[in-house]
């Protein structure tokens, strides 16, 4: 089991394993010919920055059992998804901005995030769980108002797409079981989500193996399997933290 995390120091990024307050840091690509270089930093002395920079985040709706049920939404037959662009990137610590154009209502959704670790391509479901470097947390921010705002035309991509709406960190974890692992979201210290991994309709590997059939998946692209219910707005001022076992917390404050 590995923690992975990418940071700034001196104004440089690098990358490199945490074990503790301390970390290894490595050089080469972080998915293929990693080593380490033999240095360390202290976490306390670096900036975390997102853990790997996605070429998308695939982000999955109406993946969870419980949510499924609380909404009356079938199973679907196909993962029903959208893509976040690198513009919605938030690392660590950093702050969801409310946007200037928007005032409406804003939700957090905590979910587990997938890290693809080789190019996936129509990958055998037999094979899917090999393409899979690690885990890490997801909040998934969303503009409410604005998905049905045109009854013509559901607006995924603007209401997910904002700037700074796809925070994730503040590692990955990789080497590890996550099957039995629950994911939580605390707004202000207060738990409003908690649903285990085994709620998904829809495991990892077989996202993978489904998603990878419609488009290639890169290493560092990141699978969002979707939330749980007790997605609920954020006020301005408000600390969202997303937890899950193992992983660690991601924490963010809105703006």
């Amino acid at each position: 089991m590995t923690t992975w995390v990418r940071f700034k120091l001196d104004g440089a990024a690098h990358y490199g394993v945490l074990d503790g307050d301390s970390i290894d840091i490595h050089g080469g690509d972080m998915f293929e010919g990693s080593a380490s270089m033999g240095g360390t930093a202290n976490l306390a002395d670096v900036e975390l920055l997102t853990p790997c920079v996605p070429t998308k985040i695939v982000a999955l709706w109406n993946n969870s059992k419980s949510a499924a049920e609380k909404q009356g939404l079938e199973t679907p037959e196909d993962p029903l998804f959208f893509i976040k662009g690198s513009n919605t990137h938030l690392a660590h610590g950093g702050v969801i901005q409310k946007p200037a154009s928007y005032d409406g209502r804003v939700i957090y959704e905590a979910e587990l995030g997938v890290v693809i670790g080789k190019l996936a391509k129509e990958v055998p479901e037999a094979d899917a769980a090999s393409h899979i470097f690690g885990y890490t947390c997801v909040n998934d921010v969303t503009a409410l108002t604005l998905l049905d705002k045109d009854p013509s035309f559901p607006q995924w991509a603007r209401a997910k797409g904002f700037d700074t709406f796809g925070a994730f960190g503040p590692g990955i974890l990789s080497g590890v079981d996550i099957s039995s692992a629950s994911i939580r979201a605390e707004l202000n210290g207060r738990e409003r989500q908690n649903y285990p991994v085994s709620d998904l309709m829809m495991a990892p590997a077989e996202l993978v193996h489904r998603i990878s059939q419609d488009m290639t998946l890169y290493p560092g692209d990141i699978i969002s399997c979707g939330t749980g219910p007790g997605a609920l707005p954020m006020k301005p001022g408000a600390q969202i933290d997303v937890i899950i076992d193992g992983i660690g917390t991601l924490s963010n404050t809105y703006e």
